[in-house]
This record gives C-alpha cells, structure tokens and sequence, in this order.
C-alpha cells in the first residue's frame, strides 16, 4: 500500500503560498507509516514549530492499473474519504530553498490523517463540498469543483508514473486556508453534513 498525494491542486491554495501553477500534477509519496486512522491523536513532532493542516478529499484504489486512460480512471475507485496532509512548514520552506525532497517534511510519522470511507454511488464527484473546522471555527472549505486537475485526471497522470495497486490512497490536494495547528487544537473533518473525522491534536 502505498499514499500518493497531489500537490498544488487547488489555484486559492497555490496563491497562498505564493507558488506557481503546475502544467501538470505534482506528485509527492508519503510511506504507510505516516497513517493515522481511527480519530486517534495527532501528536505535534519535536522538529517542528509550523505544522500546517491540509484537508483533502481522498479515494482509494480498487483495481490494479497502470497506463489508465482517463476514461476509464473511473472503475479504479468506490469509495472516498476526508484526510488531512499535515506538513512540517518551516522544514519544508529549508528543503524547497535548497532545491532538496520534501519527504522530511510531508511524510513523517502520523501526517496522512485519513478518515473512514464512504461509497460514491450516491455523491457528485465533481461538486463535492468538503471543510475543515478548528476549535469549533471553519478554517478551511473547498469543492471538488476547484480542483485543476480532477480525481480521473489524476488517476490517469498517477498511473503513467506508478502501477496503482489494491488499497493505495491517493490525496487530492488541499484549497486555501491552510494553518497552523497547537497543542489541544480539536480538528473535524466533514464531506458534505456527514463529519468524516473528530481528533484532537496534542
């Protein structure tokens, strides 16, 4: 099993960061170990002082596939989640000014918050509202509709890089509003009205 996460997906959230519009889909891998399920805690690490939440509408894969063509990228999924990419900022603002991986900063243990997984059968895939609140304050909203690229899309370019294998997750990106999270911080994830995940970060 393998998290491929999407960067730069949403046009609010690279104008936040002052970075530039990809011409295609930026690709970023975090390990298994970087899971963390179950609405368990999310624990800050010691080598940062910015780490940021990222929420993001997440798919898994149902169906071996390489060299998927977009049209078909939908059989390869059934169900969707919430997640949340948390990124070590200031670890990765070093990494990006000396031209370095990010791994260090976007894949460390317990970074890819994911959710339970609900079917699609009755969702509209392409204008899916999904949020983000902190402490009981919206911090982050998007739709499936702002994406650059959409979630066939994405399955295509993915599988032209990487065979897509049973039980691979794949992050789609994340819209603006991205933050920094404390100590006691209480983050609920919700697609729609149905909350997806309820943690508390210590």
């Amino acid at each position: 099993m393998k998290i491929i996460c999407i960067g730069r997906n949403y046009s609010e959230h690279i104008k936040e960061l002052n970075n530039e519009t990809p011409d295609e889909p930026v690709i970023f891998i975090k390990p298994d170990s970087a899971l963390l399920r179950n609405n368990a805690p999310f624990f800050i690490p010691d080598f940062s002082t910015e780490v940021h939440f990222e929420v993001e509408l997440v798919i898994k894969i149902n169906k071996l596939g390489k060299h998927i063509p977009v049209e078909f990228a939908k059989d390869y999924y059934s169900e969707i989640a919430l997640g949340i990419d948390f990124t070590a900022r200031d670890v990765q603002n070093n990494l990006k000014l000396k031209g370095l991986p990010w791994e260090k900063a976007k894949g460390f243990d317990h970074s890819a918050v994911i959710s339970k997984f609900i079917s699609i059968e009755n969702l509209e895939l392409n204008h899916l509202n999904f949020s983000l609140t902190r402490n009981g304050n919206l911090v982050q909203e998007g739709n499936s509709r702002q994406m650059i690229y959409n979630i066939d899309e994405i399955i295509a370019h993915v599988s032209q890089y990487f065979t897509l294998k049973i039980g691979d997750y794949i992050f789609t990106g994340t819209p603006s509003g991205v933050g920094k999270v404390n100590p006691d911080d209480h983050l609920i994830g919700k697609i729609e009205n149905q909350t997806m995940f309820d943690f508390r970060v210590k």
